[in-house]
């Protein structure tokens, strides 16, 4: 019978290659994945890697987005309060305007009203973590400063016309701020252009047909104050449903990059358990080779 010269060298090798099969599906057995290297699986180490990545887009969108949302509802809180303030402005100014009042009364309603006017500017100047919210892009400086040496006194702008933008993964663009002198005007025009002017006439004691148009005035200034809440509104809106479903998307491709690492449990057990038997023969041979002679057992 013709021997093998190689037989004990193929023999320690496949002994070598069984310890490795074993070592490496008990690793994927208590570690669940199948995939742990470059080597194992290349196709699949790329796909993860795309995955990993928009993943991590997601979580990024979901994050920002989750902070804006907080910053969008103090913003809008605000103008709420400022709604409520100028609402009653209104009221007290329609109250006041009866032609029955004295010079002493006017100014007590002039009064009334330049402490409403000081609450909306300090509303207008609400800050959320540090940054102005209706500045722009200067969120480090007050927006609003009142110069009361003119008359009727001038609300400054200090802020910029800039509108901010959140981009969702999918590229579409969601604003997430409005500029001051859009929602509470500048110098003469909106909400402040109007409580100075009415302010002002109640103090000179001016007609009631003129505190009747500076009255309409600030109705209508109300009216765009409002009109850019919508529009905060509808921002909020749509950030939190595209939050939400970059939420849903995150969650079902976290799975799908687990499904293409991981491990069968079931399969990788069989195949444990083959390769253990297989491990075990190889043994078996080796030691019966150690205790006899390898021609005695060819015959």
């Amino acid at each position: 019978m013709r021997v093998d010269p190689n037989y004990i060298q193929n023999l320690t090798a496949s002994l070598d290659q069984s310890t490795a099969e074993e070592d490496s599906l008990t690793s994927e057995l208590s570690s669940g994945l199948r995939v742990s290297s470059l080597s194992d699986d290349p196709v699949a180490v790329a796909q993860s890697t795309l995955l990993a990545s928009s993943i991590a887009k997601d979580d990024t969108f979901v994050q920002t987005a989750s902070n804006e949302s907080s910053r969008l509802q103090v913003a809008d809180s605000t103008l709420g309060e400022v709604v409520t303030q100028v609402t009653s402005a209104l009221s007290t100014a329609v109250a006041g305007n009866n032609g029955t009042l004295n010079a002493s009364d006017l100014a007590s309603v002039s009064q009334e009203l330049s402490g409403i006017r000081d609450q909306v500017i300090s509303l207008a100047n609400t800050s959320y973590q540090g940054q102005y919210l209706f500045g722009g892009s200067q969120g480090s400086t007050p927006p609003f400063t009142l110069d009361t040496s003119t008359n009727p006194a001038t609300a400054n702008y200090n802020g910029d016309s800039s509108f901010q933008y959140v981009e969702t993964p999918s590229g579409q663009k969601i604003q997430v701020n409005l500029p001051g002198s859009a929602v509470f005007g500048s110098a003469g025009s909106g909400v402040l252009g109007a409580l100075n002017q009415l302010i002002s006439d109640f103090s000179g004691g001016a007609s009631t047909a003129t505190i009747t148009a500076d009255t309409s005035a600030l109705t209508t200034s109300l009216g765009q104050l409002s009109s850019q809440r919508s529009t905060l509104d509808n921002a909020l809106g749509r950030l939190q449903s595209s939050s939400t479903y970059v939420q849903t998307e995150e969650s079902q491709l976290t799975v799908a990059q687990g499904e293409l690492v991981s491990a069968d449990p079931a399969t990788v057990a069989t195949q444990l358990s083959q390769v253990e038997t297989q491990h075990q023969a190889l043994l078996s041979v080796i030691n019966a080779l150690g205790s006899s002679d390898l021609f005695s057992l060819m015959k």
